[in-house]
């Protein structure tokens, strides 16, 4: 059975439920009436039916393979993946700063949940590259904003989220893994993460990494811990990638060994 959109049900929820309309107070969502909020979800819903929901079986049939040393995603994930990125949903809710479309995250939670339901092991790679998206605009630094929200919100880049270790795992606060100043604004990260979503594929020319680490002096638990920011390549421009960073091996999908963060990248969240 194909997947159907459930279109009628949630423009109901989103403009009877959710209320939506009080939005419009707000110079930003001024524009946003029900006949547009009809329309976004109407091509949320064409693109998640007609070139997302057909990979799902494809990737039953071929699941992706490492070949040599590199993970190639199931055939027609890279042309499905695109048209996401393309048409401005992996951005719907950044903001307009850097190329995103800064609309409600209720739109959002509604475009993730049709793309989702068409091919959920898809959907996770604009799902966690979001999440990164979010953690940058509060968090980042301008130098961070400026090379990485672009990429990221077009899906030239994609992100992930590396935080469970093989003996911290629900107990956050208990993992391992240190970030040592090497005294020019970079750190090295000694350790070991596993379950990465998307932590390598083909889709993206580079997958940018938040790494949750310790520094050598940090307090025990969770409030030691701070996010850093790990490119798999080196920017060497707003637009443009250098060297492979690191040890940061696709192989195991993992990040282990010393990793070099560069001047800059480190993201000052604390958990």
């Amino acid at each position: 059975m194909s997947y159907v959109a459930p279109l009628d049900e949630m423009l109901f929820l989103v403009e009877n439920v959710c209320n939506i309309k009080k939005l419009n107070k707000y110079q930003q969502y001024a524009h946003l009436d029900i006949p547009t909020i009809s329309a976004i979800l109407d091509e949320i819903g064409k693109l998640s039916t007609k070139i997302i929901e057909p990979v799902n079986r494809l990737s039953d049939l071929s699941p992706p393979k490492i070949v040599d040393g590199e993970v190639v995603c199931s055939p027609g994930f890279i042309e499905a993946y695109r048209a996401i990125a393309d048409g401005g949903w992996v951005g719907l809710s950044a903001g307009s700063e850097f190329g995103g479309m800064a609309l409600p995250l209720v739109l959002n939670s509604c475009a993730n949940e049709m793309m989702g339901s068409a091919c959920l092991s898809l959907s996770l790679n604009p799902l966690m590259t979001q999440g990164q998206i979010e953690a940058l605009e509060t968090h980042g630094s301008s130098e961070i904003k400026n090379i990485y929200l672009p990429n990221l919100i077009s899906g030239k880049w994609s992100g992930t989220m590396n935080l469970t270790e093989e003996s911290a795992g629900s107990d956050v606060g208990s993992l391992r893994t240190v970030a040592h100043p090497v005294g020019d604004g970079s750190y090295e990260i000694t350790g070991q993460k596993i379950y990465i979503s998307w932590g390598e594929h083909n889709l993206t020319e580079n997958i940018c990494h938040l790494v949750l680490a310790r520094l050598p002096d940090s307090a025990e638990g969770t409030r030691g811990i701070t996010l850093f920011l790990v490119p798999k390549f080196i920017p060497t421009g707003s637009n443009t990638i250098g060297k492979r960073n690191g040890s940061i091996t696709s192989s195991r999908l993992t990040t282990q060994g010393k990793v070099t963060v560069g001047p800059g990248m480190r993201v000052e969240a604390k958990i």
